[in-house]
């Protein structure tokens, strides 16, 4: 079984920062593409955040110049260092894997979230 694991979320001030880490544990022959998603109460799950096997980074409008994607493929971690926070990134972070090989053939991967709540 493959799992993703998020840690790093809590409580932080307006203009803090936070580091959030994604593991993936489990037979895994390769990972695709990985991402960040989060999902507010009352609101539906946005993409924040991807990066690629080679490195190619993209962002949600909303966090472009404030986040940083980012992965370690030996360590088949993803981090997201979220920077000059906003009461309005208050949301459940969740780590994606979108195509993970392993035993049994490629699935997507979803992590079980970790709340990042941002005071004003």
């Amino acid at each position: 079984q493959v799992l993703l694991v998020e840690s790093g979320g809590g409580l932080v001030q307006a203009g803090g920062s936070l580091r959030l880490s994604c593991a993936a544990s489990g037979i895994i022959y390769s990972i695709n593409n990985m991402g960040w998603y989060r999902q507010a109460p009352g609101k539906q799950r946005e993409l924040v955040a991807t990066i690629t096997t080679r490195y190619s980074t993209t962002y949600a409008d909303s966090v472009k110049g404030r986040f940083t994607i980012s992965r370690d493929n030996a360590k088949k971690t993803v981090y997201l260092q979220m920077n000059s926070l906003k009461p309005e990134d208050t949301a459940v972070y969740y780590c994606n894997a979108d195509r993970v090989l392993t035993v049994g053939g490629a699935r997507e991967v979803w992590g079980q979230g970790t709340l990042v709540t941002v005071s004003s």
